[in-house]
């Protein structure tokens, strides 16, 4: 039996579809038919839209760049902030050794 491999988008194009649906005012059906894409993955593409549009991480892959340097600085904020967590126990460490 043979499994089917997932489709991929590039994110260029569920921003175009998401303003199809969401500027031009047509229907997630007419969208799905037209470039023969799932309705459900519109949909999520929607949600995922609404979820960046009002300051939210949303799930999944970004949509917008903005979105996506925003978790790209989130990660890095992240790292550096363990990063200092590990440098202030090791300096505690060897303050206490020094004595």
């Amino acid at each position: 039996m043979a499994t089917r491999k997932r489709k991929t988008f590039d994110p260029s194009l569920k921003l175009e579809v998401v303003r199809m649906i969401k500027e031009q005012g047509q229907s997630i059906q007419n969208v799905s038919e037209s470039m023969s894409i799932g309705q459900t993955a519109i949909r999520r593409w929607l949600t995922q839209y609404g979820a960046e549009q009002s300051g939210q991480p949303g799930i999944g892959k970004p949509l917008t760049a903005e979105q996506e340097r925003i978790r790209q600085l989130e990660a890095e904020n992240l790292q550096l902030r363990q990063d200092v967590t590990i440098l202030k126990k090791a300096s505690a460490f060897f303050a206490r050794e020094m004595k």
